[in-house]
């Protein structure tokens, strides 16, 4: 009877132990894998919406997990305050201009905190700092966003629909040129047109290159008149001589145009020659009696020289002409 019983205690010993046993090592497990036991700094972040964030979810930071939430409380209107245990190991690597935002563990698991590092030449976090949070889109606000996109695609695809059935109608450009082999040709001459039109385009092009070209050519006049100063003040000259001699041309003009003028005016005598015939006959007349006159003159001077009176005078000069010439 003792025996049995000494093995029945024993044998509770056994199993009493083996619980503790397992007891610590779930404890030990849990509190690892809930940072309990490790250095922790405490830090916070304020959102507006947690979307069902509770205690003990997980902390991360670059996809690793780094610490836990400690408590969600409210601090205001609309407003939650989130506090974290951080694992003290990385504190160096996040910085007091880190942002802190609600995210999912998976697509449909529980929300986690997700922290970035923030820039490298901000100081690190430290115990108490309050971290920016981050606005997180939310499912609903997703949902919204999917509908809306579903609502745009489906009206594109009913303007597209409308479109195709009135271009297969032949209506508008589109089903005109899908329907009227006419105006395609006139649209396939048209492209012909261009092309040919390109491609002059592409000599006039090649030609002007050449004509520039030659342009540039050293030595050529081109050049000379562009590089060369003595060249240039030598056109330069010959052209101000051109333009004085087309000034001197244009002052003859102007006074042969006036000449002119005046010969067709009667306020001169050739003026009167040429346009006043009365004026002409007058002179003609004039000229007449001068004429008569003149003639009247010869015999009255012819009659002088027969005169006994001075017949002796006309001799002698006569004589002394005729001594003159033998002289000679």
């Amino acid at each position: 009877m003792d025996a049995t019983e000494n093995k029945k205690a024993i044998i509770v010993g056994i199993f009493l132990a083996l619980g503790l046993i397992v007891f610590i090592l779930g404890v030990f497990t849990l509190g690892g894998q809930q940072k309990s036991f490790v250095k922790n700094i405490k830090i916070s972040s304020v959102f507006s919406d947690v979307a069902g964030l509770k205690k003990g979810n997980n902390v991360w930071f670059s996809g690793v997990k780094v610490g836990t939430i400690s408590n969600v409380k409210f601090i205001g209107p609309s407003q939650v305050q989130v506090f974290m245990n951080i694992d003290e190991a990385t504190q160096q690597y996040i910085h007091r201009n880190a942002g802190a935002k609600v995210s999912s563990d998976g697509l449909i698991g529980n929300k986690i905190i997700v922290i970035d590092g923030g820039s490298p030449q901000a100081p690190i976090v430290q115990d108490g700092d309050v971290l920016q949070a981050e606005k997180m889109l939310s499912t609903d606000d997703m949902l919204k966003t999917l509908q809306d996109n579903n609502q745009n695609l489906l009206a594109i695809t009913t303007d597209f629909k409308a479109l195709s059935h009135k271009i297969l109608e032949g209506k508008g450009t589109v089903g005109a040129l899908m329907a009227d082999s006419t105006m395609a040709m006139q649209l396939r001459a048209s492209m012909r047109n261009l092309q040919a039109a390109t491609q002059s385009a592409a000599i006039m092009a090649v030609q002007l290159n050449n004509f520039s070209a030659k342009m540039n050519t050293k030595g050529g006049f081109a050049d000379k008149l562009l590089t060369d100063t003595a060249t240039f003040n030598k056109i330069s000259q010959s052209v101000g001589q051109l333009q004085k001699a087309a000034a001197n041309a244009s002052t003859l003009t102007d006074n042969l145009t006036k000449a002119s003028n005046k010969l067709n005016t009667t306020d001169n005598a050739i003026g009167v020659l040429l346009n006043d015939p009365k004026g002409a006959a007058q002179v003609q007349t004039t000229l007449n009696y001068l004429q008569q006159s003149s003639v009247k003159l010869n015999d009255d001077l012819e009659a002088v020289q027969h005169n006994f009176l001075l017949r002796g005078f006309f001799k002698k000069k006569a004589k002394a002409k005729a001594d003159s010439l033998k002289a000679q």
